[in-house]
């Protein structure tokens, strides 16, 4: 998956479909395009976005009604370690303040009324792109915690913690109320159960892990 996400924009409109991709590829994101609400759904298949650009007036349906069918979509879509429902921006020319309600009422995050200012359009999106990246990653670690946890016992655990983050078996050893002897003693023990062999790297490899 490219490194800054992938964007799903749905857009009646060829040419602002067209610059807007343009912008954001620019910026290296990956950009699906659907003029369409069917289209849209083909879209979907062959990428889960991480936001999702939604025009309300759409050829086939409107927007507000799709926001829905696109998280049930997605979600079912993603992984288990990556099923972050998208972001959602609607992008339209309905500018009454009962239609910007009625876009966030239905799932909204953001409510972006034309004509719009090119740049304001790109930071937005790009905002909401590094929020799913940080919600991934926060998601992540906390399943390799769940994973670790099942092979560690609590004190294991919690020493092994402490040496990802660097500090030596001394200062392991005042926050655990263990001798420095007994914190290498459970970090040998550690090493063997997570399979880390590498003498010269143990810690380093520990740490990738949390």
């Amino acid at each position: 998956m490219p490194e800054k996400g992938i964007v799903l924009l749905v857009e009646d409109n060829q040419k602002i479909l067209d610059i807007n991709r343009r912008m954001l590829e620019k910026e290296g994101v990956m950009v699906l395009t659907a003029k369409t609400i069917a289209q849209a759904r083909e879209r979907i298949k062959l990428a889960v976005p991480d936001v999702a650009v939604l025009d309300i007036m759409l050829p086939d349906g409107s927007g507000l009604e799709f926001i829905s069918e696109l998280r049930r979509i997605c979600e079912t879509s993603s992984s288990s370690s990556d099923a972050n429902q998208p972001c959602a921006l609607f992008l339209t020319a309905k500018t009454d303040h009962s239609d910007v309600l009625s876009g966030l009422a239905a799932g909204g995050n953001d409510y972006i009324t034309k004509p719009y200012d090119i740049d304001e359009f790109r930071m937005r999106v790009m905002g909401f792109l590094r929020l799913v990246s940080s919600l991934k990653k926060r998601r992540k670690e906390s399943a390799q915690v769940s994973a670790i946890s099942s092979i560690l016992s609590e004190k294991e655990l919690s020493v092994a913690m402490l040496a990802a983050k660097g500090l030596y078996n001394k200062e392991i050893a005042e926050k655990v109320f263990l001798s420095e002897s007994r914190v290498k003693t459970c970090l040998s023990g550690i090493y063997r159960k997570l399979g880390i062999s590498d003498k010269s790297n143990k810690r380093e490899l520990l740490a990738c892990m949390f």
